[in-house]
């Protein structure tokens, strides 16, 4: 997969591609191609921890050279240590790309490409400009992975490169008059659609129309994003009690009448037109179908009923189109996380399992904007003192009790490989990753420094693991979280953009059974006392104590949050 980036001319808005691909939205040209003097096309061919491979691509539209200089300057400390095709130099951060002996002419219409590694820590942000022989090049379509690119329609690549992203007023007043809130309160976070009565205001709390004109106020002249967690499938929440639905496993019919066509006429009103509206696709749901059903150990009777009725699949199918229909709608289903859907048993089926929904109740791959990852969980973003390659004593790894097999020990490299296996089955080869970094910094003083000791595969990996939960499938109000990394496009190959669709602060269920009219059940997930169950492998459930119901606040955990922030506040 290919991150790509193009340089522009003028006063062009740069739309850093994030999921791979930077393009410019460019306005109409009656003379042609010919009129832009030169493209360049940068993609990042290969990323790792300490470095990464480019492949560049010139094609001049001026008149016909026998010699060639292309430069462009680096954001970050990224530097060149070797290259083809190319003499390449570089002088601080500024990099100069010269023709070899052998492929000096380029003629009018005529295209050169090169290549070269280079080491970075940090954020390998992708350059902004390119100049060829001292004049600024424009960029090509951008045909690379998925990014920031733009149609005729309008709609982009990446709805959130370029772009601010929606505060939520009630959310931001929660945070900041938390002591030390203050510091993160003004962070975008989702919008959670999580029953029929959301949608128009419950509890005296703002509905889908006030959020949308709030976005308004704030977007000024510039792009606006609001992020949507469209959440209320019949029968939702199968292998879990604590989000349990309004809707019963049949009401597919409600779901569709009640629930998704009021949230599609409301984002259908051209008032909204202006917004780009990312839509997060009923989490916790397709992912169940695979792993929880039959005769696994960690079925549940609730899952293979609705693998049986197909209502997850019908839902997330009409969900899709519905949406999908709105040009300035931008759908992303979610996908699970490495710890949930990482084995190999799980991988591929998941992401066919993706296909068969979004080519359901008239959704096509087309309605897909991309996937996103780790929604409402705490899986690290990136684990770097141990890779799923190490041995400890001739042991792999993947034998430790922590990674148990599973092919990937942390989410970026479980979402950008998802995101090839997704693009294998059919979809769209420019879908983007979303991850959801709202509470996976695992900082604090429990944050390793180094590498575990390597007495064992267990110790290596213990030790070193930044990821404190006592097992990967906890997943209710873990102790010892902290906020992640903060919202921002085109972190790296791949993503879209790193968010925080689960609000810091809203629980993910009570401690103990608390009566409401919400549909929401307790889970012993959620109870510090539970010893857990097979799909966290027996083990305690690492819940902090007197959660109150999902999605109510939490502040024991908000002041936990900041305290083990990673980056820290």
């Amino acid at each position: 997969m290919s991150r790509t980036k193009t340089a522009l001319l003028g006063a062009l808005v740069l739309l850093a591609g994030a999921s791979g691909t930077a393009v410019a939205a460019v306005p109409a040209d009656p003379a042609g191609i010919a009129a832009i003097p030169c493209t360049v096309d940068y993609k990042v061919q290969n990323q790792w921890d300490t470095g990464f491979t480019a492949a560049v691509t010139v094609t001049n539209n001026s008149a016909a050279k026998t010699s060639w200089a292309v430069k462009w300057a680096y954001a970050g400390n990224q530097m060149v240590t070797s290259g083809w095709n190319a003499k390449i130099s570089q002088s601080g951060t500024a990099v100069t790309a010269a023709n070899e002996t052998y492929n000096g002419t380029l003629a009018n219409g005529g295209s050169v490409s090169f290549g070269f590694n280079a080491s970075y820590s940090g954020t390998n942000a992708l350059p902004t400009s390119f100049t060829l022989d001292g004049v600024t090049c424009n960029v090509d379509d951008g045909s690379g992975g998925g990014g920031g690119g733009s149609d005729p329609s309008g709609r982009v690549d990446n709805p959130y490169a370029g772009a601010k992203v929606y505060v939520n007023p009630e959310w931001s007043a929660k945070a900041a008059a938390e002591t030390g809130g203050s510091r993160i309160s003004n962070q975008p976070t989702g919008v959670w659609l999580d029953r029929i009565a959301a949608i128009n205001g419950a509890s005296g709390s703002m509905g889908l129309r006030a959020h949308l004109d709030a976005a308004l106020a704030q977007k000024g002249s510039g792009e606006e994003v609001v992020q949507l967690v469209v959440y209320d499938l019949p029968g939702r929440d199968c292998a879990a009690l604590a989000s349990n639905g309004e809707l019963g496993p049949t009401e597919i019919d409600k779901y569709k009448t009640q629930f998704i066509d009021p949230i599609a006429a409301i984002l259908s009103d051209s008032k909204y037109a202006s917004l780009r509206i990312v839509t997060t696709i009923e989490i916790d749901s397709l992912p169940n179908l695979v792993t929880n059903t039959g005769s696994r150990a960690t079925a549940t009777p609730q899952c293979d009923t609705m693998l049986a009725n197909g209502n997850y699949v019908k839902g997330v199918g009409y969900a899709l189109a519905k949406l999908g229909a709105i040009p300035n709608v931008y759908n992303y289903l979610d996908a699970g996380h490495h710890g949930w859907i990482g084995w190999d048993d799980n991988f591929g089926a998941s992401a066919t399992l993706f296909k068969q929904a979004a080519t359901s109740e008239g959704a096509t791959v087309d309605d897909v904007a991309g996937f996103i990852t780790n929604t409402a969980n705490y899986s690290a973003l990136k684990e770097n003192n141990f890779t799923i390659n190490d041995t400890v004593n001739g042991t792999s790894v993947r034998l430790s009790k922590w990674i148990d097999y599973n092919r990937y020990v942390d989410e970026l490299s479980f979402a950008q490989a998802f995101r090839n296996q997704l693009v294998s089955v059919g979809f769209n080869s420019g879908i983007g990753m979303l991850i959801d970094t709202s509470r996976n910094g695992w900082g604090g003083t429990a944050r390793p420094t180094g590498p575990g000791a390597t007495t064992s595969v267990d110790t290596y990996v213990n030790g070193g693991r930044y990821d404190r939960r006592i097992h990967v499938g906890n997943w209710c109000n873990q102790a010892g979280a902290g906020l992640g990394e903060r919202p921002q496009a085109s972190p790296a190959t791949g993503i879209d953009a790193y968010v925080w669709m689960k609000p810091p602060g809203e629980s993910d269920g009570s401690s103990s059974a608390i009566a409401n009219d919400e549909g929401k059940g307790f889970d012993r997930m959620c109870d510090p006392t539970y010893t857990g169950n097979p799909r966290n492998n027996n083990n305690m459930s690492g819940a902090l104590p007197n959660a109150p119901l999902s999605g109510h606040w939490f502040s024991a955990q908000f002041q936990q949050l900041m305290t083990n922030a990673y980056p820290p506040l």
